[in-house]
């Protein structure tokens, strides 16, 4: 027995004439779509499906995080929570264009792996805990003034062949591809004036 794709009722419980009318190439020539482009295709399942984003509250302009090209997007949020993210189409940049990446950004903000804590492993330990944010900061920020100051290389060689470095080897960056250029410009700046000379971005790689 034939299901039809449309009521999901099997074809032997339709009678041959509602068989004959739903027929794709009848409904081609009887609803004025001779190629088969438009309404013939259409199965009522299709006409009831709705855009994502007829429902939302507002539309906010973002621009996507991925890379440097700095694509433009449109996101559509109700009650607060985002709906849907797609290209912007005002954008001289990407007209509204969005590689997979981009598309699925969506994900960033709802996906349910997303990490909403700062976890910390202690050395030797065998679990991770949360930390408030302030606490971990200031962790880092001891842990980079202590590496800073034992690893501090300010010259090196004597007499003519003594030459300024000013710099720490022990210290180094890696960003990531969803920091956008002025994200990372703050970030080279910030190491440079700490004499790190290490810095790499992850969407260089």
């Amino acid at each position: 027995m034939m299901v039809d794709r449309e009521s999901g009722t099997g074809s032997r419980s339709l009678r041959p004439l509602e068989l004959l009318r739903r027929w794709p190439v009848l409904r081609q020539l009887t609803e004025g779509d001779p190629l088969g482009l438009g309404r013939a295709v259409r199965s009522p399942h299709t006409a009831a499906l709705r855009p994502r984003t007829e429902n939302a509250d507002r539309v906010v302009g973002s621009i996507c995080p991925y890379c440097a090209v700095g694509c433009a997007q449109s996101v559509y949020v109700k009650d607060g929570e985002i709906v849907h993210i797609e290209g912007d189409p005002d954008s001289p940049i990407s007209r509204g264009r969005l590689c997979p990446k981009g598309s699925a950004t969506k994900s960033l903000v709802t996906g349910p792996a997303r990490l909403r804590t700062v976890r910390y492993r202690r050395p030797h330990g065998t679990c991770w805990e949360d930390l408030p944010l302030d606490r971990a900061m200031d962790m880092i920020a001891d842990r980079v003034i202590a590496t800073r100051a034992a690893t501090w290389q300010s010259r090196e060689g004597e007499g003519d062949d003594e030459r300024i470095h000013n710099r720490t080897l022990g210290i180094a960056s890696l960003g990531g591809a969803t920091l956008d250029n002025e994200e990372n410009y703050l970030i080279k700046k910030l190491l440079t004036g700490l004499g790190v000379v290490q810095v790499e971005n992850q969407a260089r790689i």
